[in-house]
């Protein structure tokens, strides 16, 4: 009798290990089921147009996203940052990049259409000035001779005319197309007011193919987001920039300490409030702020402080 009670009790022992371990099993799979449900759950479009400078944090964000998120498809353009607000203040996009601050001509167009925004900082970024990299006169310029370079009716179409002792070469312009950002960043911080600028030039939205003009032509002097640089550095020769104080050359150290002036800046991202009641919208953007400390710098821009982030999720949260 004894011995038939102790298989019995072992019996039960061993079945209440299985129904546990069963139990445990099938209720990880529920929790798997769930959590993939909850992801899946989030679903819809978030559509992104403007700035190409901004373009490369935006999309390294959207592919993050996605992993977690499959069910929601991010579109991200690159029509520059006035052409990006042309689309947002007419209600077409749900965020724009923005490498300068909303205008009031674009803040009139966003009240008539009925569009208000909420207005993000993310990330600092510094305009790098660049020549040929065979180019071996010079180093730095000063902000008084790019402005005599890049002012409206400009006769410089040599490098001589810049400063005696230059070769005489012809010089070539890349830059910015009107619909830039960094094109109205630049004409504002170094001739003095946006959107002036000389119009001889080689002009495109998209900072990749300035990038490939100035690397190919020997006469070459262009501007652009620094990150661009970075990513063409071998392409290229960088210059410094005299503002006054000495000839600085743009780095992450220079642009965060503000020792590279006039030509370091924040980089934005506008959202349309309507498009915020949006789940999909609403969780990208918080996505976004929690996680630019991390991606800002993969992408070779400048992260803020973690406070300014902070400061944009309660924005966001009001």
């Amino acid at each position: 009798m004894n011995s038939g009670s102790g298989v019995s009790r072992k019996k039960a022992v061993w079945l209440g290990v299985l129904a546990l371990a069963l139990t445990a099993l099938l209720l990880g799979g529920c929790t798997r089921r769930g959590a993939e449900r909850g992801r899946e759950a989030l679903a819809g479009t978030v559509r992104v147009d403007g700035s190409s400078t901004v373009f490369p944090i935006t999309e390294a964000v959207a592919e993050e996203f996605g992993k977690e998120h499959p069910g929601v498809k991010v579109l991200v353009g690159i029509s520059g940052t006035g052409g990006g607000f042309k689309r947002f203040v007419a209600g077409e996009t749900d965020i724009n990049d923005a490498s300068r601050p909303i205008d009031k001509g674009e803040e009139e167009k966003a009240r008539a259409h009925g569009i208000s925004w909420v207005e993000l900082p993310v990330a600092y970024d510094g305009l790098a000035v660049v020549v040929h990299p065979s180019n071996d006169w010079v180093d730095c310029l000063t902000v008084e001779e790019l402005r005599r370079i890049w002012s409206p009716g400009s006769d410089i179409k040599n490098w001589k005319q810049i400063r005696p002792g230059f070769p005489d070469r012809p010089l070539t312009l890349y830059g910015p197309g009107h619909d830039s950002g960094t094109f109205d960043y630049f004409t504002e911080a170094v001739v003095g007011k946006a959107k002036s600028s000389r119009a001889d030039y080689s002009a495109s939205e998209d900072d990749n193919v300035l990038v490939q003009g100035v690397s190919r032509d020997p006469n070459a002097l262009g501007y652009f987001g620094l990150a661009y640089f970075e990513e063409n550095a071998r392409k290229l020769k960088l210059l410094g920039v005299d503002g006054g104080e000495g000839c600085v050359k743009p780095s992450r150290d220079t642009v965060r300490e503000g020792r590279y002036r006039p030509l370091s800046r924040p980089l934005f991202i506008y959202v349309n409030t309507t498009s915020l009641k949006r789940p999909e919208v609403r969780e990208f953007v918080r996505f976004y702020l929690q996680n630019a400390p991390r991606l800002v710098p993969e992408v070779g821009y400048i992260p803020l402080p973690e406070e300014e982030y902070r400061k944009g999720l309660e924005k966001l949260n009001q």
